[in-house]
């Protein structure tokens, strides 16, 4: 599992969007290795445990030509997994259940946009005519719709 992959299970199974789950799992991994550069341990109980380990300088041997030879002393970042981590991955322990499938969300509706024309000069008409023109589109869409309702009915 990759980055990206870990933040979508994360989203999912948190019931947030993938921004603030990228936000969380950054987070995280920003907070331990902030924590262990500075040389803290951070032990995350259940699952690893992160640390910064320096190790002295010794004397080794070349496996080649069996000379020995002075190894210098160095920091090392170990991570070790914990009884829990262990148990589940070894099968020994059941592992937590992940929600897999992402709920829907039903899409807010969109806003429509209305265009206000700008106000044109025209000559007055007559109220009576433009209203006998609304009544008779009226009246023929009520007339399509009982011719309709009635065909509906018969069959």
């Amino acid at each position: 599992m990759k980055k990206r992959e870990l933040i979508q299970a994360v989203a999912i199974h948190t019931d947030v969007d993938n921004k603030t789950a990228a936000k969380m799992v950054e987070g995280t991994i920003d907070v331990i290795l902030a924590n262990v550069a500075k040389g803290e341990i951070v032990n995350i109980s259940g699952f690893a445990k992160f640390a910064k380990i320096k190790r002295p300088a010794r004397m080794g041997r070349n496996p080649a030509t069996g000379e020995t030879i002075r190894i210098k002393a160095k920091t090392v970042a170990k991570i070790t997994a914990l009884k829990g981590f262990k148990d589940i991955a070894l099968g020994v322990t059941a592992a937590p259940k992940v929600n897999t499938v992402k709920r829907a969300v039903a899409p807010a509706p969109a806003k429509k946009v209305v265009k206000k024309a700008a106000p044109a000069k025209k000559k007055p008409v007559a109220k009576k005519a433009a209203k006998k023109v609304v009544k008779k589109a009226v009246a023929k869409k009520t007339v399509k719709k009982t011719v309709k309702k009635a065909a509906v009915k018969r069959r």
